[in-house]
């Protein structure tokens, strides 16, 4: 085994992988360190079996409502052994592929966790290996919290280990992985509380869809406890417990899941021996080229704090081997407009600003939305709405920001997304043809509506600002 390359990428996920690859493409000599599975987070325990677990849920929705489309269809119980298993061979065949194409590109793949020895030379299990670019790109965990009892909890992480389907399930934590979580079980059978700290879900995402999504959250059975912070978790006659600040009691749960953040796989590097800076969370600065303070050494991904997106950290690692290796130096990723996708029920799909980011930052803003029932549900009584919003800045009402929630929101909002970032405006979007009948026509077609007082649609539910 060589011990001197021209890059070393610390970490196997998406970011790795991908500066890994693309550094051998130019035909450097590279290694890859990963002290787990081949792929990450995103292949093992996120984006891949979330969505597998996603579509499982969104096929029951449709057997749900076959019957009122004409179609014979009733539900049994969920073959959570079944799924399971088919889910997980689907990650093998993956990780397979990754294995076998990082020997045909030539990169050296180490097992272990690494140690950085100075600035370019980094240890697994005593043997040193140098380069003269070392790229972190090692990822996130879930969070559990310091709290009595937090051990009766499992994470994300615990989820896609369940060989078994939960029947009573508390999810603490009401973001992106807390809602999507929440909706896979409910559908698949589970009965679900979903408890959050603060009056809604998806506080970081514009208002209305976090609206609309709890009502439809609601609709589904899922039982939501907002403004309820945990202080400890206990194992009674009925269950877990969860006992909160205010002296409530939740309680009869068979599983509870924390979902309340992620947390970046830095502290085991040693990255103070090279001197690279970090903050008091783990968190690893970067500039807009991923460079940290030491000069050869790289941050990826999520553990910069920035997007914690799989494309985010596939575009840094191939921007960067293009700019060391390929004379691309002014190639980088640029941070604004970056769409992202909730897969809820329904799902969620968001690119640029929130209502209140626009009236913080422009003078002059226009915002047109929209709610209705997709055709999808015209004859179904488990029907869930779809709300679109368009945030509009400046005289000639460039779009900055499209949000949306309802179904094909996921896979509409990408084409949107393009346009947005090429500085379309509402006249653009005016001029464009729309395609009929579909959802994503009502984003070309849509008028004018003043914003409510809390930015949000009227969904006819209880709104709190705050706890």
């Amino acid at each position: 085994m060589s011990t001197d390359f021209d890059l070393i990428a610390i970490g196997g996920g998406s970011g790795g992988l991908a500066v890994a690859e693309e550094a051998a493409r130019f035909g450097k000599r590279v290694a890859l360190v990963e002290a787990a599975e081949i792929g990450g987070t995103c292949v093992n325990a996120g984006c891949v079996p979330k969505k597998i677990m996603w579509y499982a849920a969104h096929l029951a929705h449709a057997v749900d409502d076959a019957a009122d489309f004409g179609i014979p269809a009733q539900r049994g119980r969920t073959d959570w052994a079944k799924l399971v298993q088919r889910r997980q061979e689907y990650i093998e065949d993956i990780r397979r592929f990754w294995d076998g194409y990082l020997v045909e590109r030539g990169i050296e793949q180490i097992a272990g966790q690494a140690h950085f020895v100075d600035a370019h030379r980094i240890e697994v299990y005593g043997q040193q290996f140098t380069a003269e670019h070392i790229a972190i790109a090692t990822g996130g965990r879930p969070i559990v919290p310091t709290m009595p009892g937090a051990e009766l909890g499992i994470t994300s992480d615990g989820f896609f280990a369940l060989r078994e389907q939960p029947q009573r399930v508390a999810i603490i934590g009401s973001g992106y992985i807390g809602v999507e979580l929440a909706g896979v079980l409910q559908a698949l059978g589970s009965q679900v509380t979903l408890v959050g700290s603060g009056p809604r879900v998806l506080k970081t995402f514009d208002e209305m869809l976090g609206t609309v999504l709890m009502d439809e959250m609601r609709k589904q059975g899922i039982e939501l406890q907002m403004c309820v912070k945990v202080t400890g978790l206990v194992r009674t006659d009925s269950g877990i417990a969860l006992d909160a600040s205010d002296g409530q009691r939740l309680e009869g749960f068979d599983q509870v899941i924390w979902a309340v953040g992620r947390a970046p796989n830095t502290e085991e590097l040693g990255l103070g021996k090279a001197g690279v800076e970090t903050r008091a969370n783990g968190i690893v600065p970067t500039d807009e080229y991923q460079n940290t303070n030491i000069d050869g050494i790289y941050a990826l991904g999520d553990i910069t704090g920035r997007a914690p997106l799989t494309p985010v950290a596939i575009a840094a690692g191939r921007r960067l081997a293009a700019r060391l290796f390929d004379g691309q130096v002014d190639n980088r990723v640029e941070y604004a407009n970056i769409p992202s996708v909730v897969f809820s029920h329904p799902p969620i799909g968001a690119v640029g600003l929130t209502e209140q980011q626009a009236h913080a930052r422009h003078t002059e803003v226009k915002v047109y939305k929209t709610d209705f029932t997709p055709m999808r549900h015209a004859l179904s009584e488990h029907g869930a709405s779809t709300a679109m919003k368009l945030v509009c800045t400046g005289p000639d009402q460039q779009v900055v920001g499209i949000h949306l929630v309802g179904d094909n929101a996921d896979e509409m909002l990408q084409g949107f997304a393009v346009a947005v970032r090429m500085g379309a405006t509402k006249t653009d979007l005016d001029r464009t043809i729309a395609l009929h009948p579909t959802s994503a026509e009502e984003l070309v077609t849509m008028k004018v509506a003043e914003p409510d007082a809390r930015h949000g649609i009227d969904t006819g539910m209880e709104w709190k600002e705050s706890c």
